[in-house]
């Protein structure tokens, strides 16, 4: 076959597949097939609500706005976003009392640990702490004029001693600013640790607390591997023991599974 006849014979066969493709699509279904299907499934697909108790309503109020404006301001994390939580306006917004109340997170907004319940974003490099934190928490909390506030963190690994002269120091700022006021430090595990956890321990803070999310056996599914039951229960015990006339307090998170 020369080369003319063979050009001849390619074009011939790709027009030859174009007609037939082209005649094969006006057999088929046309656009309001697909359109008309896509909108019957879904009428008939019964949306699950959640009960009304479930429910959370959007945040918004002055309380609220006032208190997210005060934290962007002054570069402040707190737990209640970060960790997505669904009461986040009724705290903020002060719910039927009208008493604004957020769980500041100290240390950034980035952790080193990566736990299956927890919705924090994880680093294995978070960025440096921000020295005019300490200030700026104090400074946060005294506006509010509150009597008691929560403090949490996130884990830290990478700093040698897991953070805690940071935590400490937010405290002593916190005291300073107002010394009546009642702190409750919600501390991570300094990775066993102890030097750290005295140096929190004996910082200033009203109640020493720390979470042991789960049970004993349930802790590998849980937690990060680098967390475990027994030191978790190490960490309190040395808290209780480094100083006298402070509360301590553990925490395990109690949740419910469908079916």
């Amino acid at each position: 076959m020369s080369a003319s006849c063979t050009s001849i014979y390619k074009t011939s066969n790709v027009f030859y597949h174009i007609i037939r493709r082209h005649a094969t699509l006006k057999q088929g279904p046309g656009l309001d097939y697909f359109i008309s299907s896509s909108l019957d499934k879904e009428a008939k697909k019964e949306r699950k609500r959640l009960p009304r108790w479930l429910q959370t309503d959007i945040p918004k109020g002055k309380n609220y706005s006032r208190l997210k404006s005060d934290l962007r301001s002054l570069k402040l994390s707190t737990v209640c976003e970060e960790a997505r939580c669904p009461n986040i306006g009724e705290c903020w917004g002060g719910g039927d009392t009208g008493t604004a109340t957020a769980t500041i997170m100290l240390m950034g907004d980035e952790c080193t640990r990566g736990c299956r319940f927890c919705s924090v974003k994880t680093s294995k490099n978070p960025g440096p702490l921000d020295p005019m934190e300490p200030v700026n928490t104090a400074k946060a909390v005294g506006s509010w004029g509150v009597d008691y506030i929560v403090l949490t963190s996130v884990d830290r690994d990478d700093i040698h001693d897991g953070g805690s002269s940071h935590l400490a120091k937010c405290v002593e700022e916190l005291k300073k600013e107002n010394p009546k006021l009642l702190i409750e430090v919600l501390a991570p595990d300094f990775r066993g640790n102890m030097d750290a956890v005295q140096t929190l321990a004996t910082s200033g803070l009203n109640v020493f607390a720390h979470n042991l999310e789960t049970v004993n056996r349930l802790q590998a599914f849980v937690r990060d591997p680098r967390a475990n039951y027994k030191q978790s229960m190490d960490v309190l015990v040395h808290a209780k023991n480094s100083k006298q006339g402070f509360s301590y307090k553990n925490v395990i998170d109690v949740r419910s599974r469908g079916n």
